[in-house]
């Protein structure tokens, strides 16, 4: 009997194994770039520069570098050139390539692994100079090596031609440029003050190391050495504010191949600003070096006030939030095999990092405080008075939560809710004055827009204790519209809108009210900005209008342009808008609120350490520093009304 030949079915969606795309490691870089590399904004660009400089500092975490140096040149390519060993140019035994051409091209291919060259490495595990060289345009390396010197070179990632011995070469190190590629990033523009500031912190963090950082289109060089190290870190952190205790108390050790090294030192103020790095990589969210060391501070400030009689018997325990008040302190992990979450490492998960850390830190700090009994009481005074402030403002709250001011179930009266349930569709405009909200009430989309109104400039939460600001009318009205409660309570999950907009005027006391917002959100609801969910509203500076057309312009610049196409037309008037009131209803919706046409700029902070800095130095308690950075930058203001 014959067989019936039968014939293979497709699936009914006609999805089979030929639908399935295998991209190589170049091919996947350059099609998803922000896996890789966070955004292909200026951010994104800036990561570049960093997976290279962090290749050098490897070197120099080796003991084997101890000069960096980083060019931003005329044609915006990036150079950076250390004197480290200089990459291995033989064959590679399982590529059968150079080595060279192996670390540019193939990604996880590098020396960080197995811990035999590099004990200790930051990068993108083995993929940062590869990912770099798929997504730059064009890029040279140089590598001295044995008194020879070699080069090679690549176009988006492919070589132009096999590794070359060019000529002799002194000493060792390596030399890499390369030209972002203008197919991958919309606008190839770096800030050379925030490349600077993370620089900085590299030279803190590797105490002994040289960083050069030259910006040849702007004839700009700054260069970084620090013998302190990251007590140097804490002591720039304070320079404007006013410290308890001198110098900030250091404690370091290695056990195995792990260094802990911490730095801390109180100020009178009010905000905590720790900041985590692992292997020098800034851990933004902070993990289990960070855990470890809080813990250690709470436990040893507990133990040595209650055994020195500065908390009574009947005393309850200082909490995490009354020993960080007023804290800036360094927190530096290097150990060989980090374990972070998320490709751009934000956040270290090694679960035995945490009882090193505070093991060392708790034995460190213990024997500082017993060796300095005054500083020792200074920090436990401020401790207690936190502990005290901390007891009167949960009194508030619990006052406050009675006449339902802060109940979740119970909005604010001025609160003009959006009739969407769905957090991911839902925005809120806090919008300075009641006339401006009144008009913005009556434009927006009551759909998914709602409206908090703010009446007159908040509270500065810089310099105010945590029971002034929950005190705070309009700041209780922002936590309660929110939903999410602020500092140690406060929880993303709960947040009834995605999109949180600053709309104020644009004017000096509008400037001035986004700034203390700003300070508010960066203190108390840091989350927010981290979880990209506050906007900047832009407002039109200018209305420009003929007998024939209008124009909604917003800057000068646009306005100058403006002005020149429109060169020729009959009756062109200029009306400047320094108010949002000054708007109708259905202009502030065209111009500000239409999500189709208006612009929002997103608030987002690159380097920490960086803003912590700058909202103490504009908000904070010390006159003198402010007063010297507005005579510094008085004549760079626009726009200012007088």
């Amino acid at each position: 009997m014959a067989k019936k030949k039968t014939e293979e079915k497709l699936p009914e969606n006609g999805y089979t194994a030929e639908d399935i795309q295998v991209l190589g490691g170049r091919e996947a870089v350059r099609l998803r770039p922000g896996m890789y590399i966070g955004s292909t904004d200026q951010r994104g660009l800036h990561h570049l520069v960093y997976e290279i400089v962090y290749n050098s500092v490897d070197e120099a975490m080796a003991g084997c570098c101890d000069k960096i140096t980083i060019t931003l040149r005329e044609d915006q390519g990036i150079t950076v050139s250390d004197n480290g060993r200089g990459i291995p140019v033989d064959i590679h035994p399982v590529t059968n390539i150079s080595a060279l051409e192996t670390v540019m091209t193939t990604l996880h291919a590098g020396a960080k692994f197995g811990g035999k060259i590099y004990q200790v490495s930051g990068g993108l595990h083995g993929v940062g100079a590869s990912v770099v060289n798929a997504l730059a345009c064009t890029l040279a390396v140089s590598v001295r090596r044995e008194g020879k010197l070699y080069k090679q070179e690549y176009e988006r990632g492919i070589p132009l031609g096999e590794v070359k011995e060019v000529g002799p070469a002194k000493g060792t190190g390596t030399s890499i440029t390369f030209l972002a590629d203008e197919e991958i990033f919309p606008k190839i523009s770096y800030d050379f003050n925030t490349l600077s500031e993370r620089l900085r912190e590299v030279a803190y963090l590797n105490k002994g190391l040289t960083i050069v950082f030259r910006d040849e289109p702007n004839d700009w060089e700054k260069t970084f050495y620090f013998e302190g190290g990251i007590t140097g870190f804490v002591r720039h952190l304070n320079r404007n504010r006013a410290v308890r205790h001198r110098p900030p108390i250091y404690i370091s050790r290695k056990v195995n191949s792990t260094i802990v090294e911490a730095a801390l030192q109180y100020n009178d103020g009010f905000a905590d600003s720790t900041f985590s790095f692992a292997n020098c990589v800034n851990t933004t969210e902070g993990g289990t070096h960070l855990t470890g060391f809080r813990s250690a501070l709470t436990r040893v400030l507990n133990d040595y006030a209650h055994k020195n009689k500065l908390l009574k018997e009947s005393d309850p325990n200082l909490v995490g939030e009354d020993v960080r008040e007023g804290l800036t302190a360094i927190v530096s992990v290097k150990l060989s095999e980090p374990q972070f979450e998320g490709q751009t490492k934000s956040k270290l998960g090694n679960i035995e990092v945490k009882s090193l850390t505070e093991s060392i830190v708790a034995e460190g700090l213990a024997l500082y405080l017993e060796e300095h009994p005054d500083d020792a009481r200074r920090i436990l005074d401020k401790a207690i008075t936190a502990a005290r402030g901390r007891e009167a403002a949960r009194k508030a709250r619990d006052l406050i939560i009675k006449k339902n001011s802060l109940d979740a179930g119970t909005l604010p009266g001025k609160l003009a809710e959006c009739s969407s349930k769905e957090p991911e569709h839902c925005e809120v405009y806090l919008v300075e004055g009641d006339s401006a909200g009144g008009s913005a009430k009556q434009g927006r989309n009551r759909r998914f827009q709602a409206i908090l109104p703010l009446r007159g400039k908040i509270l500065n939460v810089e310099k105010a204790s945590p029971e002034k600001i929950l005190s705070h009318e309009e700041i209780r009205a922002i936590i309660t519209a929110l939903g999410t409660g602020i500092d140690d309570e406060f929880n993303l999950a709960r947040l009834r809108y995605h999109r949180v907009i600053l709309m104020t005027d644009a004017d000096v006391d509008g400037s001035h009210i986004r700034t203390l917002l700003l300070t508010f959100f960066f203190r108390h609801m840091p989350e927010l900005i981290a979880g990209s969910h506050l906007y900047i509203a832009q407002p039109p500076l200018y209305r420009i209008k003929s007998a024939k057309v209008e124009h909604w312009v917003y800057n000068e610049r646009e306005k100058e342009e403006v002005l020149e196409e429109m060169k020729g037309s009959k009756n062109i008037s200029v009306q400047r808008y320094k108010g949002l009131g000054e708007m109708s209803a259905e202009q502030l919706w065209q111009t500000t609120m239409n999500p189709a046409s208006r612009t929002l700029l997103s608030v987002n902070v690159e380097d920490t350490a960086k803003a912590d800095g700058i909202f103490n130095l504009l908000m904070g308690g010390e006159v003198p520093p402010r007063k010297a950075f507005i005579q510094a930058h008085g004549r760079s203001v626009k726009n200012l009304d007088i």
